[in-house]
């Protein structure tokens, strides 16, 4: 399925994360990431705010673009989508730590909607996958990339892992699968960073 409005979310999501790279050996740019979310979803479900909302998940989290402006655009449903995975970076005026907001995001996943968490899934999918394929060959480029800490990574990504595995059942309980399976692999490969770090000390 190929909308009009799915183009137009691409072509929203292209110019907002213009200056936006991914990490990595090739800095390929950020929408990329964003399309690879969608197309991950696509297999699970065709509702098209669902999709578009893939596509701009990041943007009220890493650009300008407002919650107002959204729904505007893209209307009430994809605004809301898209603020249910949008991670609470601030509270009470105060920036918070990337444990802190993680946290508040594992929470936020729990009482969102069913739509939102498959959203979050797809992003983690791609986001496991992508770590693994770029830094298999390299731990110390990880290290330098993403920190040493190793143990408190895990137990965030468990945490939202727990979240997602909790709200997504039933009919579309599919890309649950995959997400556990892409997981797996994430964890098997921080096991290894940490094998490896520990020979080196």
């Amino acid at each position: 399925m190929y909308t009009y409005k799915i183009e137009q979310a691409i072509k929203a999501a292209a110019l907002l994360h213009q200056d936006h790279f991914r990490k990595g050996e090739i800095e390929l740019p950020y929408v990329t990431h964003l399309v690879a979310v969608m197309m991950i979803l696509r297999d699970y479900t065709s509702e098209e705010s669902t999709l578009v909302a893939a596509i701009l998940h990041d943007t009220l989290e890493d650009t300008d673009y407002t919650a107002e402006e959204l729904e505007t655009d893209f209307g009430s449903e994809v605004a809301e989508l898209v603020q249910a995975v949008t991670e609470p970076r601030e509270k009470d005026g105060v920036k918070l730590d990337w444990a802190e907001y993680k946290k508040g995001y594992a929470k936020q996943l729990r009482r969102g909607k069913v739509e939102a968490v498959q959203i979050a899934a797809a992003d983690k999918i791609h986001n496991f996958r992508s770590t693994v394929d770029e830094y298999s060959n390299d731990h110390n480029a990880f290290l330098r990339d993403f920190g040493p800490k190793l143990d408190t990574r895990l137990e965030i990504y468990q945490d939202i892992a727990n979240a997602i595995n909790s709200r997504l059942s039933g009919e579309k309980d599919g890309i649950v699968h995959e997400f556990n399976h892409t997981f797996e692999a994430y964890k098997e490969f921080i096991f290894d960073v940490k094998e490896s770090t520990e020979q080196q000390n």
